[in-house]
């Protein structure tokens, strides 16, 4: 892989590692407010997909190579896997229970 093509992956991960801690500071301020179930699962999930940005820039930079990012049926990729499916599950879910729950109060 060429300098280029890691620097620009890098500079992606970095912009966009940006609004994924802004999601994460918003879900934690709505958490230590209210304290429930769904704010919970906001607030992991927006982790969850912090630790997908993190795993990009770790890639990007070649930082644990044990970690072996990128490769099929790795430690890198199953975390990376993972953390995807998590946040876009249990984010969007949090708010939508969330939503419920404060229309039935």
């Amino acid at each position: 892989m060429s300098h280029l093509t890691m620097n620009v992956r890098l500079l992606k991960a970095v912009v966009v590692l940006v609004p994924a801690c802004l999601l994460v500071c918003w879900a934690a301020i709505r958490f230590c407010r209210g304290r429930t179930l769904p704010l919970f699962a906001q607030l992991f999930g927006a982790g969850c997909l912090v630790v997908v940005v993190l795993t990009h820039v770790c890639e990007a930079l070649h930082l644990l190579p044990w970690m072996r990012w990128g490769d099929e049926h790795s430690v890198g990729h199953y975390l990376d896997l993972t953390s995807a499916v998590l946040g876009v599950t249990l984010l969007p879910l949090g708010y939508l229970f969330e939503v419920l729950r404060t229309r039935r109060v």
